[in-house]
């Protein structure tokens, strides 16, 4: 996980007394941007590190980088709980998840289905994804290994009424929360996003999650940013954290989104859904906790 940033903050060695500070912070920055940080998180790493290592003497480059960058995703981390949060809504709680085919977002829909079944809360899920082949029958397999119910219209059949009619569904039988797939055409195409708007205005969620795959790199980000824009999001989920050699993605997405991020997938099975800390994330970035 993350090898190369790893191996790219070997490169710089450990000890910093006085040297060239700007040639190590210009070998910083290839190594941010090639591990996927993006510019502004970059930059704001580079700036940040300037002020405090200037006219200083430092002992350790990499111990005054790791505490910049845990501090970049300690403000993801902060101030939202998950499992707080659903257990205390008003039921059902509705969720809406966002994000492009093939990230990871109806997997990540099944782990926290598992994850909310392992508390004691009942579900459904919604599949409001009617255009894409194979969409009903995806979620509907996971439906039946967890013993949740899915709720699923008819092929090219409008989205929003899936979504009004799985949150009936919920309050009928006094369901606790709803989990609603959409969706994942190219985040820059305008039915798609018109499609989104009218599924929210419907389904009115306590919580919009976007739904990334952290292998996309800035790419994810964009996305984000782009479903952030046009839709809004409350929060993010990152998927395939396991196989990112890389580990940029979630410092640029806390970074330039500032929105919480809730959970890595971490593996395919269902109970490979962690919850961020910051801590760890650092960590495993930098080589340690393996």
């Amino acid at each position: 996980m993350f090898s190369l940033f790893k191996n790219r903050m070997k490169s710089l060695g450990s000890i910093f007394s006085g040297g060239d500070l700007e040639k190590l912070l210009s070998e910083l920055e290839i190594a941010l941007l090639e591990a996927d940080v993006g510019m502004e998180g970059t930059e704001r790493i580079k700036s940040r590190l300037r002020e405090e290592i200037e006219g200083k003497r430092v002992k350790d480059f990499d111990e005054a980088v790791r505490e910049e960058i845990e501090g970049i995703l300690r403000e993801s981390e902060n101030h939202f709980d998950f499992d707080d949060y659903v257990t205390k809504r008003e039921r059902p709680v509705r969720i809406l998840f966002l994000g492009i085919n093939g990230g990871g977002k109806t997997t990540t829909i099944a782990k926290l289905g598992y994850r909310l079944k392992s508390m004691g809360l009942k579900c459904v899920f919604g599949c409001c994804d009617t255009f894409r082949a194979g969409a009903v029958e995806q979620l509907k397999k996971h439906g039946e290994r967890l013993g949740i119910e899915v709720i699923a219209h008819q092929y090219k059949s409008d989205p929003a009424s899936v979504a009004y009619d799985t949150i009936a569904h919920a309050r009928a039988r006094r369901l606790d929360v709803v989990l609603l797939d959409t969706a994942g055409r190219m985040q820059t195409n305008r039915n798609l996003i018109e499609e989104m708007k009218k599924i929210k205005r419907v389904s009115k969620p306590d919580l919009t999650i976007f739904v990334g795959d952290s292998l996309a790199g800035n790419d994810a980000l964009e996305e984000a940013k782009e479903f952030e824009k046009s839709i809004g999001v409350d929060s993010v989920i990152l998927t395939k954290i396991d196989s990112d050699a890389k580990g940029g993605s979630a410092i640029a997405i806390a970074q330039e989104l500032r929105k919480p991020i809730i959970f890595l997938g971490n593996g395919e099975d269902y109970d490979k859904l962690i919850k961020f800390d910051a801590k760890w994330f650092v960590e495993r970035l930098f080589g340690e906790g393996e």
